[in-house]
C-alpha cells in the first residue's frame, strides 16, 4: 500500500515469454518482443529494467509476483492469459503461470483467461475456464490468425462473439476484457478500435465490458463511450506507463475520461512485467494535472480521492468485491509490510545502467 488507506490493485500482470520455441512466426514474433522490451526499457530506466535474458524466456510466477507484492506497493494481483495463437504457441501470456501465483498467493491474485471466439470450441472454452481454472473473468484479443489469414475480431457479431458472452452469463461471469489501442503483430487497425464493444455492452447489460489499453489511441471515442454505456470500463494498462516517458499524453487521456465522468470507471494496470510496477505507481501519485488542462480544457483535477478510485476501488466496484474483507484476507502476510524489496530481486539489465 501507499498508505494505509491506499489499495492497490494490478488490473493487468502478465508473463511474456519470447524465446524462439514459442514463435508461430520466426520473424513477428522476435519483433514483438524487441518492440515491448525496448519499452520496458524506457519506461523503467536503469534502476528497473529486467535483464533482458529473464525478460525474452519468461520471468517466472514467483519473479513476476514479488515484483508487484514485494517490491511495489501492489496488494492485489490480476493476472490475464492472452489469445495470441496466431502469433505464440502458448497464446502470449500463459495461463498456467497466474494459476501458479494464485497457489503462492491465494489471497492476492484472480485471473483472467483467454478465449479466441474466431476459433472452434470458444464456447465450451468458457466452460473449461469456469469448471477447470476458477477464473474471474475472459480475456479477448480483437485480431486472431485463422486458416492462414490475419481477421479482426467484430464484439458486436452475433454469430461469433455473442455465443461466448451468453454462456460466459450463464456460467456466472460477469467481466469481459478485450484488448484494443495497441498493436501487436499485424493486423488490421480497425479492430483495435472500441466501437465494436458497444454492440455487446447494450446485448449484454449484465456484462462489464472492460477496455484495456484504453487511451493509447482513440481516446476521444473511448471517453465517449464511458460517457454512453454504463457497462463499459477503461484498464489503463500500457496507457499508465505513458507517466514515466510521456506525462503530457498521460494527462491529455485521463484527462479526457474524467471529463466524461469517468473517475469510478478507469481501472489501474501497470502490465507487469511489461514494466516494474513500482515507479509507475509513484509517478501516478505524485502526478497532477497541468494547469492549462484544467483552466484551458475544462478537465478536472486528478484528486487525492480519484486516484485511490482508480488505483483499487473502481476494480473492486467491478467485480463486487467488498474492500474490508479483501484487507482482512491479506492482513498479516508476508507482504503486509511498509519495506519494498530490491527490484527484480537484483536481477537488472546491465546495459540499462548509466
Amino acid at each position: 500500500m501507499i498508505d494505509d488507506d491506499v489499495l492497490v490493485i494490478e488490473g493487468v500482470a502478465h508473463q511474456y515469454n519470447f524465446s524462439p520455441d514459442n514463435f508461430v512466426d520466426p520473424h513477428v514474433g522476435p519483433l514483438i518482443g524487441e518492440t515491448l522490451y525496448a519499452l520496458h526499457r524506457r519506461t523503467g530506466g536503469p534502476a528497473y529494467t529486467l535483464d533482458r535474458e529473464t525478460y525474452m524466456n519468461g520471468a517466472g510466477p514467483e519473479r513476476i509476483g514479488r515484483a508487484l507484492l514485494a517490491e511495489s506497493q501492489t496488494d492485489i494481483i490480476c493476472y490475464h492469459e492472452t489469445p495470441i495463437y496466431g502469433q505464440f504457441f502458448d497464446g502470449g501470456s500463459a495461463l498456467w503461470v497466474g494459476e501458479e501465483m494464485r497457489r503462492l498467493w491465494p489471497n492476492r491474485v484472480l485471473t483472467y483467461g483467454a478465449v479466441s471466439p474466431l476459433r472452434p470450441g470458444a464456447v465450451d472454452r468458457v466452460d473449461e475456464l469456469v469448471d477447470e481454472h476458477e477464473v474471474t473473468a475472459l480475456k479477448l484479443y480483437p485480431i486472431d490468425l485463422v486458416e492462414g489469414r490475419v481477421t479482426g475480431l467484430d464484439m458486436g457479431d452475433p454469430e461469433v462473439c455473442f455465443p461466448v458472452f451468453q454462456r460466459a452469463v450463464e456460467r456466472g461471469l460477469t467481466v469481459v476484457a478485450i484488448h484494443k489501442a495497441l498493436p501487436v503483430g499485424p493486423g488490421p487497425v480497425e479492430a483495435l478500435r472500441s466501437a465494436d464493444v458497444e454492440a455487446a455492452a447494450v446485448a449484454f447489460p449484465q456484462l462489464t465490458f472492460e477496455v484495456v489499453h484504453g487511451g493509447m489511441a482513440f481516446v476521444e471515442e473511448t471517453a465517449v463511450q464511458i460517457e454512453a454505456f454504463p457497462n463499459i470500463m477503461i484498464n489503463l494498462e500500457a496507457t499508465t506507463n505513458m507517466l514515466r516517458y510521456a506525462p503530457r499524453r498521460f494527462a491529455e487521456a485521463i484527462g479526457a475520461f474524467l471529463e466524461r465522468g469517468g473517475a469510478d470507471r478507469l481501472i489501474w494496470a501497470t502490465g507487469c512485467n511489461a514494466v516494474h510496477p513500482r515507479p509507475v505507481i509513484e509517478a501516478f501519485w505524485d502526478f497532477e494535472m497541468p494547469r492549462d488542462l484544467v483552466e484551458g480544457h475544462g478537465y478536472p483535477e486528478l484528486t487525492r480521492e480519484i486516484k485511490i478510485d482508480v488505483l483499487g476501488r473502481n476494480f473492486l466496484r467491478m467485480h463486487g468485491m467488498d474492500e474490508d474483507v479483501v484487507r482482512a484476507r491479506i492482513a498479516g502476510d508476508e507482504f503486509d509490510t511498509g519495506d519494498l524489496a530490491e527490484p527484480w530481486g537484483g536481477l537488472l539489465d546491465a546495459a540499462a545502467a548509466p
